[in-house]
């Protein structure tokens, strides 16, 4: 049995260069609360299990995110499409005042008008890793437009799709 902490040798620029070679789809996470609605960027998303139906995103624990969903114990995650790069970039902290009227209700939830998919879930579980939580939820509402084109994410370009 091995129970001593291995030593952190690893660099932490370095290791954001490596991640950042995988590409992935980009996201808007959304919940709501008493002081309104709510989103933030987010890559860090993946499927779980089908049966049940658990999706799961990471949040950075210092992130005001964190708290408004832990209030509302629910959060609703929407795909980009290719178009909604400035989407993208308003929710990570680059407001965009040309940006108006984001947001429709589906099932009690914000929802980003215009996104490839939509999935609400109710958090089961959180998982404390490093400097992120990671909130595992039960899927309870889907909604999908398998012909949108995904907005990606690589080496900290926002791309999409090749023909």
């Amino acid at each position: 049995m091995y129970d001593a902490a291995p030593e952190n040798s690893v660099d932490s620029r370095a290791l954001r260069q490596a991640c950042g070679c995988f590409a992935s789809g980009v996201t808007v996470v959304t919940t709501r609360t008493p002081q309104g609605d709510h989103g933030m960027t987010v890559s860090a998303f993946m499927s779980v299990s089908l049966d049940p139906p658990l999706i799961c995103v990471s949040l950075g624990v210092g992130s005001k995110m964190v708290s408004k969903v832990r209030a509302r114990q629910r959060y609703a995650v929407n795909v980009l499409t290719q178009s909604m790069r400035t989407h993208a970039l308003h929710f990570a902290g680059r407001p965009d005042e040309e940006l108006e009227d984001l947001f429709e209700d589906r099932h009690g939830m914000p929802a980003l008008r215009g996104a490839a998919a939509l999935l609400v879930a109710d958090v089961v579980n959180e998982v404390e890793a490093g400097d992120h939580l990671l909130l595992v939820g039960q899927v309870c509402h889907i909604e999908c437009d398998p012909t949108a084109p995904p907005l990606l994410y690589h080496a900290g370009q926002f791309g999409g799709l090749g023909a």
